[in-house]
This record gives C-alpha cells, structure tokens and sequence, in this order.
C-alpha cells in the first residue's frame, strides 16, 4: 500500500524509484524459481564439491603431517645409526690400537727371545771353539814337550803314557797358574 499510495501521489506518471506491478511480480517470481532451482540442484552440488575439496585437503594435510612425521622418524634413526656407527668406529679403532700394541709387544719379546738365543748358541759355539782350540793346542803343546823333553834326555818319549800325564799335569798347572792372575 505504501508503494501505490507513492505511485498515486506523483499521478498517473510512473515511478522511476519503483517498477510497475507485473515487473515486479514476474522478477519475484522469477527470483523464487531460481532461489529454488539454485537450493535444489546448485546448492547441493556445490556443497557437495566444498566437501569433497576439504576432505582432500584435510587428506593431503594428513598425510603430509604422516610423511613429515615419517621422515623425522627416520632422521632420528639415520641420526642414532650413524651415533652407533660412530660408536662401533671409534670401538674397531680402540681395539686395533690395542691389537697392534699388543702385536708390538709380541714381536719386542720374540726379538728379544732370538737375540737371547742367539746370543747363547754364540755363546756356546765360542766355547766350543775355544774348547777345540785349546784342546789341540795342549796336544801341540804336548807333543812340542815330549819331542823337546826327548832331545834333552835324548830319548824318543812319544810312546811313553808317563811323559803324556807329566805334560798334561804341566798344561793344567799353567792354565790354574794364568785363571789365578786373571783375577
């Protein structure tokens, strides 16, 4: 009523502020059918779609949150292997260390142990030489007194088992004679 009693006001003139009744009854009507429509089919559709797309982007934030969580997972193993490994070098160097001081040692004993071993077969081949060497040379020694002892009482004395104890107990009282003046 309000909007007649505008239109009668000014006259039969049409209202430029208001339209005439039919376009207002066809646009409502029309604004209905699509506000219908539009909740009847697009609306629904559309929803439908926004729902989709946010359960994909939830889904997409889910696993991207799985994925970062898995791959923080296996940092911290990567880190805790690599700690270990670190660990286990550091154990295998440790140990070689000790391996090769001990090896070192080993050998230290066993050249020392053949340096000993040598030393006292040295040792005893010497004295056996000088065993050897004084044994002919007291047979010289020997021979050289029987044979000078024969020119002098102009006798051969070789043959004789008395001469041999004479010059042996002759050669032992000059080696005890030199031992004594040796020290």
């Amino acid at each position: 009523m309000v909007l007649s009693a505008l239109v009668l006001a000014e006259g039969d003139k049409p209202s430029v502020l208001l339209p005439a009744t039919a376009d207002l009854i066809w646009g409502t009507l029309s604004f209905v059918i699509l506000l219908v429509f539009f909740s009847k089919y697009v609306l629904p559709t559309a929803r439908k779609l926004a729902n989709e797309r946010a359960d994909k982007i939830e889904g997409g934030l889910r696993r991207a949150e799985a994925a970062q969580a898995e791959a923080e997972r296996l940092l911290e193993q990567y880190r805790e292997a690599l700690a270990e490994a670190r660990t286990e070098a550091a154990a295998i160097r440790n140990a070689a260390q000790a391996d090769r001081a001990h090896i070192i040692e080993e050998a230290r004993a066993e050249a020392v142990a053949a340096a000993t071993e040598i030393s006292q077969r040295a040792h005893e081949q010497i004295a056996s030489e000088q065993a050897q060497v004084m044994s002919g040379l007291k047979r010289e020694v020997g021979e050289i007194a029987v044979d000078l002892a024969g020119r002098i009482v102009g006798e051969v004395l070789a043959d004789d088992a008395r001469a041999r104890a004479a010059v042996d107990r002759f050669i032992a009282d000059l080696e005890r004679s030199a031992a004594e003046a040796g020290h």
